[in-house]
């Protein structure tokens, strides 16, 4: 079978096979049989890529993912698992070394999926003998056709009778569709073609490359430009200098005076940043004591919120003086120091602001919030060690954002393997004597932590308005708690029956063993 036909049968094969297994069931089993047929299809179609280090590795990670997906059945999971599914196929389809270049040929393949369609039927070859009937048949036919349409346009609006046999015959056959189309099940009609369009464009690659060829061009190393004078003062922000300073403007862009700058800059950065950091090594560090009147919240979400965000500034205000020929200047030795020094302070500031996330969690327990803070200072703190060997090594803009990309992407992966609704869970009923519970926050979680709570089960009858105030994660009802558990098993094994053995998964498997079933009879009495 030639290319474009099997890239045609494979598409409406994935298709159909996406709404049988996933219609009405949960991302579950049914993953690893869409799964495998979408790889051994693209690994068909592209055999050559395999032989590339970094679809091992990606595919590697994917498999985790699929795992995941399996045993843990979170939305995390599922989410991790979809995205290197998509940068798989990407990166087996393109040419690609980073995660953000791979992203774009992804969006180009889902934008572009309706004219990839039409260039692979297109490129389906007829015999030429058909091929030249059918092309002879529609050449003779298009003319009269217009001309017989046009005169019986004429004749209807100059005649009634017509009209009217005309109106019932239009009558007679929107009661025919009617009845025909009310057959048709609309939802899972929809359901079919966005199975048909999930599975487009993991299989049709787009023509263009132009997102391969432009990263092509793009190199870890830096290396030094030769500007003239002439090019220099084309740069847009030596007029908006001028505007400020005039003639002393001039020249500003020579790398003396842009060294000069970034010394004063740094100088008065780190003055400033040091400071900071003697106060919380004071009072964060060694100097925190928790009572009544201290606001954790504010004292971690906005607080730290600010300090990563300044942070990531700090990450920017480096690059911007290290952005060019400047990395070359041989009398930058100091810029560079205070660099370093710099980079240092910044984290110092993320220990600062994983003790207060610490001290936050220590006392009112864990939430989402505050395990994303931890997820988001683990990625800045990679975040400046690459800064740190990007000013080191002379590395390129490029380099910081392939590498923090794979970062985020093993980070996605990794996180994936926990499930952290039932890590809140436990840690919060662990630790119930010395943090807030709030109950009510427990039972919206995933159903993987009702075994849990219900080996827990005095902490259903705790009156709820005795949850401090200061949790961000406050949940309030009308039910009781107890109330709420019933109201949450009973969903689980009334929706557990809609489900065939491709939802199965070993989270499901594990609430049906370890949770007692709910008694149906007294809530029909």
């Amino acid at each position: 079978m030639k290319i474009p036909t099997l890239k045609i049968a494979l598409l409406f094969a994935g298709g159909l096979l996406f709404s049988l297994i996933f219609w009405h069931e949960k991302i579950a089993i049914n993953a690893l049989i869409y799964d495998g047929f979408i790889l051994l299809s693209v690994f068909k179609l592209y055999p050559v890529a395999f032989s590339r280090q970094v679809v091992k590795w990606l595919l590697a990670a994917h498999v985790v993912t699929l795992v995941a997906v399996i045993v843990h059945n979170t939305l995390l999971s599922k989410l991790a698992f979809s995205t290197t599914l998509l940068l798989l196929v990407v990166l087996i389809q393109f040419w690609h070394r980073s995660v953000w270049y791979a992203a774009a040929s992804a969006i180009g393949n889902y934008s572009l999926l309706a004219f990839s369609f039409i260039e692979e039927i297109s490129r389906i070859k007829k015999t030429g003998k058909k091929s030249f009937w059918v092309k002879k048949i529609s050449f003779f036919l298009i003319i009269p056709i217009m001309i017989t349409f046009v005169f019986f346009l004429v004749y209807l609006l100059s005649n009634t009778v017509l009209q009217d046999v005309i109106n019932s015959m239009a009558i007679a056959l929107d009661r025919f569709f009617s009845r025909f189309f009310a057959w048709v099940n609309w939802p899972y009609f929809v359901f079919v073609a966005f199975g048909l369009f999930i599975t487009g464009g993991l299989l049709l690659k787009m023509r263009s490359n132009y997102f391969s060829e432009k990263e092509f061009t793009k190199q870890d190393d830096l290396r030094r430009k030769r500007k003239s004078l002439k090019s220099r003062n084309k740069v847009a922000s030596l007029d908006l200098l001028t505007l400020f300073m005039g003639r002393f403007a001039n020249g500003i862009m020579a790398l003396r005076n842009e060294n000069t700058i970034g010394l004063i800059s740094l100088v008065m950065l780190n003055i400033l940043l040091l400071f900071i950091n003697v106060i919380d090594i004071k009072y964060v560090w060694f100097g925190f004591t928790y009572t009544a009147n201290v606001s954790l919240t504010k004292y971690v979400h906005e607080g730290a919120g600010l300090l990563i965000f300044s942070i990531v500034l700090a990450m920017l205000v480096l690059l911007f003086f290290f952005r060019g020929n400047l990395n070359f200047y041989k009398k930058n030795k100091w810029l560079r120091y205070l660099a370093y020094a710099w980079i240092f302070q910044n984290v110092v500031l993320v220990v600062s602001v994983l003790l207060r996330d610490y001290y936050y969690i220590a006392h009112m327990g864990l939430a989402y919030k505050r395990i994303g803070v931890l997820v988001f200072l683990l990625m800045v703190l990679m975040g400046l060690v690459t800064v740190f060997i990007k000013i080191q090594q002379r590395k390129t803009a490029y380099y910081l954002w392939r590498v923090n990309g794979w970062f985020g992407v093993v980070l996605l992966v990794a996180a994936s393997c926990v499930h952290w609704d039932e890590t809140i869970a436990k840690y919060n009923l662990a630790h119930k004597a010395s943090v807030p519970l709030d109950i009510n926050f427990l039972l919206t979680l995933s159903d993987k932590t009702l075994p849990l709570i219900e080996k827990n089960h005095a902490v259903l009858v705790m009156n709820k308005q005795e949850v401090s105030n200061e949790g961000d994660y406050l949940h309030r009802s009308s039910f009781s708690p107890i109330e709420l558990f019933e109201m949450r098993k009973k969903t689980f094994f009334e929706t557990q029956k809609s489900y065939s053995w491709l939802s199965w998964n070993v989270a499901d498997a594990y609430v049906k063993k370890n949770l007692a079933k709910p008694d149906f009879t007294s809530s029909s009495n």
